[in-house]
């Protein structure tokens, strides 16, 4: 169809396509990665619960190993608790732009 003598290129359409691939194959990327280091931080929050009760039982002898793992857990977590917090800020920040 021609609208003032131009007519569309149906190799920009094909573009489109692929490029919707692309982005689909971009996002689950990023969703594994994601998923990948909150499993992270969850068998780290494991593990430092387990040698807690180990030390409690009386199976852990070293206090030093016992901290490390719990700091380390608690770093951890703190770390995802500011990603998150600044991928909320992010979307809200996004969602206030005026287009």
């Amino acid at each position: 169809m021609k609208i003032n003598k131009f007519t569309p290129d149906t190799k920009i359409f094909n573009e489109m396509d692929v490029n919707k691939k692309k982005e689909s194959n971009s996002k689950d990327k990023f969703k594994e990665f994601f998923k990948e280091k909150l499993d992270g931080v969850n068998e780290k929050q494991v593990k430092a619960e387990n040698i807690s009760e180990d030390f409690i039982k009386g199976k852990e002898k070293n206090v030093h190993n016992v901290m490390l793992t719990t700091q380390e857990a608690k770093m951890s977590l703190d770390m995802a608790i500011q990603v998150r917090n600044k991928l909320v800020e992010a979307y809200q920040e996004l969602n206030r732009m005026q287009i």
